[in-house]
């Protein structure tokens, strides 16, 4: 019999997924977790209208894999940010999902269990509770916004969202951002150029009228106001860095010219610091020594850091993996972290007031 059909010819399944409403219901927002995710918002906002001195620095591991890693480095990373408060707000960074260039592993949500099951699902619970167990330490949380639907899923829980090199030319994803409650990171384009996210930066302030899902998981017409909380991600690109003080300054006349916002966060990791995770801190020293000659523009950082240093494949048999080491980039281990973060308050304490004239 000739096969006439013309729709789902290379689907093999669909599988009804929990609608957002009901994963909300399943694992509530605390009173805890909002307050840290308010006073998370409220504070970047403050950060990137000059009124509040300080810097923020998104931390955290290049992807999470292991909910008791996380935890452990979560509460880590809540003694470190009580630390240094007056100075650097800290951010944690918990990315659940990962681009890939071709193949592999897609992060937490898509793949939970590490080994192809692709139960998503499960992957979206697991989620949404380490991000309440987190956001109850009292830290603020970031991610990156990558699938247009997850948002309606657990953005209630976070402070700050990326939006990747690789999407920040997508209009599915300008938005989506349009949307979002928090501030939105657009990186530059993975060729190192700037013209991709400026144009993100123009979207993403306006109103947009797409397709999308409501709480209760249907379809909608979703219309937004704009984010007026937008700013660029200098990650480097092109098989060269963009965080020193030229490419910024370069950066700053472009955002000038586009009349979009001038502040700029340098992601330290990716193409800055050639994916050795041995540079992080030399890109950190770099931004604090522009600050203090008097930049203006770079009000926060990305850091890649986990409990342990590098990366790892992920193994046939996952009981051999090593705990606290990243599964997608390497990272800086927790020791390198706390240097890193110390010198960078201890220099720009007294400098960073100086900058609201």
């Amino acid at each position: 019999m000739t096969d006439i059909r013309v729709d789902d010819l290379n689907v093999e399944s669909q599988q009804i997924l929990i609608t957002p409403e009901e994963l909300k219901q399943k694992v509530p927002l605390t009173d805890a977790a909002r307050e840290s995710v308010l006073e998370g918002r409220r504070v970047i906002r403050d950060i990137l209208d000059g009124k509040d001195s300080r810097i923020f620095a998104v931390v955290g591991p290049c992807s999470i894999h292991d909910i008791d890693a996380a935890m452990d480095y979560g509460r880590k990373l809540k003694q470190l940010a009580d630390e240094l408060k007056d100075t650097v707000y800290i951010v944690m960074r918990v990315y659940f999902e990962k681009p890939r260039t071709t193949v592999g592993w897609k992060g937490l949500i898509n793949d939970p269990h590490m080994n192809d099951s692709f139960e998503i699902e499960k992957g979206l619970e697991i989620g949404r509770r380490l991000l309440i167990d987190l956001a109850d330490l009292g830290l603020p949380l970031s991610t990156e916004a990558l699938d247009p639907i997850s948002p309606q899923y657990m953005q209630d829980l976070i402070s700050w969202s990326a939006i990747g090199a690789r999407t920040t030319e997508s209009q599915t994803h300008r938005e989506m951002a349009s949307g979002l409650s928090c501030a939105v990171g657009f990186k530059n384009g993975t060729d190192g150029g700037l013209t991709v996210a400026i144009n993100a930066l123009q979207s993403v302030a306006h109103s947009h009228n797409f397709l999308g899902i409501n709480g209760n998981g249907q379809v909608s017409v979703i219309r937004t106001a704009g984010n007026q909380y937008g700013h660029i991600v200098l990650r480097g690109g092109g098989g060269k860095p963009n965080y020193d003080s030229v490419s910024v300054s370069v950066a700053e006349q472009a955002l000038s010219k586009a009349g979009v916002s001038t502040n700029i966060m340098i992601d330290c990791s990716h193409a800055n610091s050639n994916k050795d995770p041995a540079l992080q801190p030399l890109v950190m020293e770099n931004v604090t020594n522009q600050i203090l000659e008097g930049n203006r523009s770079i009000v926060g950082v990305m850091i890649e850091s986990n409990l342990n240093w590098g990366n790892q494949s992920i193994p046939d048999d996952l009981s051999a993996l090593q705990y606290g080491v990243s599964v997608t980039d390497a990272c800086i281990d927790w020791e390198t972290t706390e240097t890193s973060l110390r010198q960078m308050a201890d220099k720009l304490k007294a400098a960073l007031p100086l900058r609201q004239g």
